[in-house]
Order: structure tokens, then C-alpha cells, then sequence
């Protein structure tokens, strides 16, 4: 398989189910701070394992999940056939009276170099620091009190340093491999994501509820490095990427 095949996945959770896998496989102690993001990366875990489709991204009930995968159509297939059943079921893998099945196709993989595009992409802009994760904005805000910070352009700024090769440091792939022409602040939220710690084997890992930002970004780029445009769509943007954040998804300009 060439390191730049990639697959767009395509399934409509069943919303009735979701919310029993999730009162069945969370304690009851973890139920209120269960995340969809949190839900949905177990249930493509208990689906797809080591293979799950990441990075994905949930719109709502009627348009479902969307996921990039390095699967094709034969080893997605051989994959949903040895799927947890009720994962798959929640997932809507399987056609049924009630979901029409996945679709799965293949996606470009081959990019111009100066093509344009626009692209949508739920972030969560955040920075590490001595106090753990904090939002970038509020980060700022620290570093320049007094100063006249806009959200917008704080989180601009944070998107365009994700995916530029950072000095001294050994460049990735996908870093530099496009130029952000327009970005805009289409959405912002608070929303707090769950994240468990590791444990030992034989007991329960611990969940812990962060809260945060949760924005959408939508604008235009213009790919500079094909090769590591196609990479940067299969990782994905920012943190959580398994969780949610993170897919570009991409249409033509308007």
C-alpha cells in the first residue's frame, strides 16, 4: 500500500445505540463526564482496533461520521466482518432497515503544487505549559494582560505555527507543506473532553475531565509540498486527533 493512499469513511451512528454503549461501557462515576469524542473513539477502537479510522469527525445524527483511513475497500470490508458486533451496529457499519451501511472512497492523493483549496477543521487550540493544557487564547492573554488580544486572530496564529516547521527542531513531513491564505473563527464553544490515564494491567483506568476550547476554523490554503499535504491530511491537526479534532475536510473554492 503507497504511504499516500487514503480513504474517505462515511457512517451514520445510530444515536439511540450510542448512548447505551455508552451508559454500558463507562462506570457509572464516569457517565457524567463522558465525552461524544471520548464514546466514539472507543467504539471505533472496539470496531476497527489497532486499524481505527482517525482522524475522524462527527457533524451531527443525520450527517454522521466522516474518518480518513489507510484501509481500502477489501480490508475494510475483512475489518467490519470481524467487528465487535455492537460496535458495529452503533456505528451503522452494517446495512440494516435502519442505516444504509458505510461507504467508503478513495480519496486524492495526488495534490498541484499551488492548488487551492478550502478546508473546515474542528480544533482545540491549546498550549502546554508549567499548569498543563491551556487554551492558547487565555495563554495569551496572560503573557500580554492589558493587551487588546482577539480570539480570532490568537487562534489564527496558533494555527498557522501548528504547521509551520518549528526552528531548530527536526522538520516533519507534513509541516510547511501549505500556506494558509484566509483563516476566520466560524465557531467557538466550550466543551469539556475526557481523557483516562494509564493503569496498571487488571485495573480501571482513571477518566479526568478537561475543559477547554472547542472552535472551528474554516479559510483557504494553497498546498506548497503535495507529498506532505497528503500526510497532514492522514495525521490530522492539533491534539485529540483520535478523539474527534483535528480532520481537514476540503472543498473546492467557492
Amino acid at each position: 500500500m503507497s504511504a499516500r493512499e487514503l480513504h474517505l469513511l462515511h457512517t451514520r451512528p445510530d444515536a439511540r445505540l450510542l448512548a447505551a454503549w455508552v451508559a454500558r461501557h463507562h462506570a457509572r462515576h464516569e457517565r457524567q463526564a463522558a465525552d461524544l469524542g471520548d464514546a466514539l473513539h472507543g467504539l471505533l477502537r472496539a470496531a476497527f482496533g489497532e486499524a481505527a479510522p482517525q482522524p475522524f469527525r462527527y457533524l451531527d445524527e443525520e450527517r454522521g461520521l466522516l474518518a480518513y483511513t489507510r484501509l481500502g475497500a477489501e480490508e475494510m470490508a475483512a475489518q467490519v466482518a470481524l467487528a465487535d458486533p455492537l460496535a458495529a451496529e452503533t456505528l451503522g457499519l452494517g446495512a440494516s432497515a435502519r442505516h444504509e451501511g458505510y461507504r467508503l472512497r478513495a480519496f486524492p492523493t495526488c495534490w498541484r503544487v499551488g492548488q487551492v483549496l478550502e478546508f473546515e477543521v474542528r480544533v482545540r487550540p491549546t498550549v502546554r505549559g508549567a499548569k498543563g493544557e491551556q487554551d492558547a487564547f487565555l495563554h495569551a492573554v496572560s503573557k500580554a494582560p492589558g493587551a487588546p488580544l482577539q480570539r480570532e486572530a490568537v487562534y489564527e496564529q496558533w494555527l498557522r505555527e501548528h504547521l509551520a516547521a518549528r526552528q531548530g527542531a527536526s522538520r516533519e513531513i507534513w509541516q510547511d507543506a501549505v500556506a494558509l491564505e484566509e483563516v476566520r473563527l466560524a465557531g467557538y464553544q466550550r466543551s469539556v473532553i475526557v481523557r483516562r490515564s494509564q493503569a496498571p494491567e487488571g485495573e480501571a483506568r482513571r477518566a479526568r475531565a478537561i475543559d477547554g476550547p472547542d472552535v472551528l476554523l474554516r479559510g483557504r490554503l494553497r498546498v506548497i509540498e503535495p507529498d506532505g499535504f497528503a500526510h497532514l491530511l492522514a495525521r490530522g491537526v492539533g491534539r485529540h486527533r483520535s478523539f474527534g479534532f483535528g480532520m481537514l475536510l476540503l472543498s473546492r473554492p467557492s
